[in-house]
């Protein structure tokens, strides 16, 4: 036999086919591999040519011991470079991955030149895995790429629908105050509203498919060995508590970028997740400017926003007479319009620097930011942690909502602009954000928190301990069922 296939234990990650989730699964994977795994990461055919695109072959050769494989994810041929319909993608994934993803185990567990599988670390909402995995004798741990607070929101979801909380009556509840409706009874979270809950409960639809597949998606993770966060103890402590009663085996290893960090890259250094271009001349310009000058503007990989949207942004950032680099992918807007008048490009041209992509951790830890305006994104809300930086936020879609009202109430290190942007309120909050008394308070407890996050990854510190923990229970557990 060979002796690799006896000795080494191999690890399946199967993410979700969107940036935001890619990302901290490929970082995962990282720390898996270090720790002596032989790694399979699965990508769909379509983000597999998006990454060969935008990074180039380098990006998915891998190494002997850590390999890129492919299935489809069931939606139509498409050379489309943007993010696909997030709809369509979970009802696709649902319906036609477990069959591919079923004969790719099968084909593993009968190449010899690669150890058995010995564990699948799937994304929470591609639980299809889990049927295989108890198909076929294999330990399955769930990955939530999201926060504590917003997994929690998830589990809820049934019992919002049960309670007649979603859908809305009519498209009056959207502005009648009824979302302001607090909501008592979710375990781990105080004062949270209706409003701050995931964006799929405020549809009127009966028939919404993302409510269900939402809410199904998290509560299947009952079914798996174990679950993982991309969190550290200390920054959600009521929520993680209450989620330990509900998960026995849920580990927070938060900050992935700070522990990926304190590891040799070795061969895995071009292995990395971007599935735009990124512009290089970002931190050549960033490096111009003074410390803590620039106001950072991402709305992350999904969001989409009107023309007047973005000309009431780009006007208040203007207005402000600051500094900012600010990202544009190019399907942000959500119709074919021109993307920036010539008066705002003249009148910036001297202290802006627009960009349709960035290595967005290298941008937010370089000594001129001194502030992020974004969508509340998991990912970029705890990179934004571990930069000590203060947010304004403007959160669009899924859990961004309750990343939101965690970031500005909770965590005291965000100010939330209104859904119905204007120019003079962009203009005002980040004058306060750069300049302001209030700005100055939240960049220190975004620093407290930056400590935090530090402690917590360090040897000794809660997510440190959490890893090795994880780890050595998979390793336990595999020996058991080998």
């Amino acid at each position: 036999m060979n002796p690799l296939r006896a000795e080494k234990p191999h690890a399946v990650f199967v993410p979700y086919p969107a940036q935001g989730h890619i990302k901290p699964l490929l970082k995962l994977a990282k720390l898996f591999h270090f720790r002596g795994f032989h790694i399979t990461y699965v990508h769909t055919e379509y983000n597999y040519r998006r990454l060969l695109r935008s990074r180039g072959p380098d990006s998915v050769k891998g190494l002997d011991d850590f390999r890129f494989e492919t299935i489809t994810d069931g939606l139509p041929p498409s050379d489309h470079d943007g993010t696909q319909d997030i709809a369509a993608l979970c009802i696709s994934t649902r319906t036609h991955c477990v069959v591919p993803f079923r004969k790719l185990i099968r084909k593993l567990n009968n190449d010899s030149s690669v150890p058995p599988v010995s564990c699948i670390i799937a994304d929470g909402f591609m639980t299809f895995t889990l049927q295989v995995a108890e198909e076929l004798g294999i330990l399955e741990l769930v990955f939530w790429t999201m926060s504590a607070c917003g997994a929690m929101t998830y589990l809820y979801f049934r019992e919002l629908i049960q309670k007649g909380y979603t859908p809305l009556k009519d498209e009056s509840y959207l502005t009648n105050g009824y979302l302001d409706a607090h909501i008592d009874w979710i375990p781990g979270m105080k004062d949270i509203r209706l409003r701050d809950f995931p964006s799929f409960v405020r549809t009127t639809d009966r028939d919404d498919i993302m409510v269900s597949i939402e809410g199904e998606e998290a509560e299947n993770a009952h079914k798996a060995w174990g679950v993982i966060l991309n969190t550290f103890d200390d920054f959600e402590c009521e929520v993680i508590e209450a989620l330990r009663h509900m998960f026995p085996r849920l580990y927070t290893v938060g900050s992935l970028s700070m522990l990926v960090n304190q590891i040799p890259q070795n061969g895995l250094v071009s292995i990395e997740s971007s599935l735009w271009k990124e512009d290089p001349e970002c931190l050549k310009w960033l490096d111009t400017r003074q410390a803590g000058s620039v106001l950072y503007v991402n709305f992350g990989s999904i969001t989409v926003m009107t023309a007047h949207q973005l000309t009431e942004f780009a006007w208040g950032l203007a207005n402000s007479k600051l500094p900012f680099l600010w990202i544009i992918r190019p399907d942000l807007l959500n119709d074919d319009s021109t993307i920036m008048p010539l008066d705002f490009i003249e009148e910036t041209k001297r202290r802006c620097l627009i960009a349709s992509w960035c290595p967005q951790e290298q941008v937010l830890a370089h000594p001129s930011v001194g502030g992020f305006l974004m969508h509340c994104g998991w990912n970029s809300t705890l990179e934004s942690v571990c930069s000590g930086l203060p947010l304004i936020c403007w959160p669009f879609f899924s859990e961004q909502f309750t990343n939101c009202r965690y970031a500005c109430k909770e965590w005291g290190i965000g100010i939330e602009i209104d859904n119905n942007v204007k120019r003079v309120e962009v203009e005002n909050l980040v004058r306060e954000l750069m300049d302001g008394e209030k700005g100055m308070q939240m960049r220190n407890k975004a620093i407290m928190w930056k400590e935090c996050a530090i402690k917590a990854t360090k040897q000794g510190g809660s997510s440190y301990i959490n890893l090795d923990r994880m780890i050595r229970d998979v390793l336990q557990e595999c020996c058991q069922c080998g």
